[in-house]
């Protein structure tokens, strides 16, 4: 049966059945409905809720929790994800699986709270300090949000690494039906876990590597691991995109406008086509290079509620082989179906061939 949820709430609700026994945050505009929810279901079901003293003190309760072996989460948005950096990058070091919710803002600095894409960079570059990487899972609806709740767990559980969903404002705050499977998820083994069982072998979880050929070895242990994800975990979606000339790029809820430009053009009788990459991280780098690759495609048009982050991705998958244009509002500013439907009709003014 469907149900009228808000973003916000369907994650949470999803990381409840997805076996989440822990959940630390700190408040702050556009997520706090995902705190208050855990707040209220997750006591309930004897799990653990802690609203910490600061968004440092919670991915530090959470770097705890899953040292035990636990299922946690925690969840801000910009800002308080910015203070969370230090401790993600202690978890991918130490190699614990944890889900970290952002439900992006406005930005840089304080920003302001509304819809943005702002935290592009932050999530697949790695804000934090070191060789890291952090798995990135970008809905673009709230049905989306939930099926890649449950699918964050299992990632972040399978390969003991960080796993983020990012998703901006309106869709945090969005309300759409949404059905919540019953999920049976996987049960990993968890032999890192400090039990504090005085009768089994002595376990550290740790990213403190003094001497420096043993800190080379771990990040190299590491960077095999993120080769295997780029290899088995890259997700994306392609809309219309068979018989296209021009591709869009675009992901979460901007991909959704753009879906609409889509429809509008075509019956234009332009043909152009969406592909949204649903990992930022591992960004879907040769299915975008296969269509690059395609000499009916004129063009590649990426769309993006920032100045051009994810930009910087799509041109190393395309490198010089096609033109690349890009739309993109900030600060809260969305592009509108009919601005994405002038810029193209201004690209083919321009002469660019054989696009009608």
């Amino acid at each position: 049966m469907k149900m009228l949820v808000k973003g916000n709430e369907a994650i949470a609700e999803a990381a409840i059945r997805a076996g989440c026994d822990c959940f630390f945050g700190y408040p702050i505009t556009p997520q706090t409905e995902l705190l208050q929810y855990m707040a209220k279901k997750l006591l309930r079901s004897n799990k653990v809720f802690v609203q910490a003293e600061s968004e440092v003190g919670a991915i530090n309760m959470a770097y705890g929790a899953s040292s035990c072996g636990k299922r946690v989460m925690t969840s801000s948005s910009g800002p308080g994800i910015s203070l969370k950096q230090e401790g993600i990058s202690y978890l991918a070091g130490a190699e614990l699986p944890c889900v970290i919710v952002n439900v992006m803002r406005g930005g840089p600095g304080l920003g302001n709270i509304n819809v943005a894409q702002s935290d592009y960079f932050q999530a697949v570059k790695g804000g934090g300090h070191g060789d890291y990487k952090v798995i990135t899972l970008a809905p673009n609806s709230v049905q989306e949000a939930v099926h890649l709740t449950y699918l964050a767990f299992d990632l972040a559980d399978k390969y003991r690494n960080p796993t983020m969903i990012l998703l901006d404002g309106m869709l945090g705050q969005m309300m759409e039906a949404v059905e919540f499977e019953d999920i049976s998820y996987k049960e990993y083994n968890k032999d890192f876990a400090v039990t504090g069982d005085r009768n089994k072998e002595k376990r550290i979880t740790n990213s403190l590597y003094i001497i420096p050929e043993e800190l080379e070895n771990h990040n190299i242990k590491l960077n095999k691991k993120y080769e295997i994800i780029k290899e088995n975990e890259v997700l994306f979606e392609e809309y219309q995109i068979n018989d296209a000339e021009i591709i869009f790029v675009a992901f979460g809820t901007c991909a959704r406008i753009v879906k609409s430009a889509v429809k509008k053009l075509r019956l234009n009788g332009i043909k152009v086509g969406l592909f949204r990459p649903i990992t930022l991280w591992p960004f879907p780098e040769k299915q975008l290079e296969e269509y690059s690759l395609n000499d009916k495609v004129k063009m590649f048009i990426d769309v993006e509620f920032n100045m051009g982050q994810m930009l910087e991705d799509v041109k190393i998958a395309i490198g010089k082989r096609k033109n690349i244009y890009f739309i993109g509002r900030t600060g809260g500013m969305i592009p509108s179906v009919d601005d994405i439907v002038e810029k193209v009709g201004e690209l083919v003014e321009k002469g660019v061939e054989n696009i009608v």
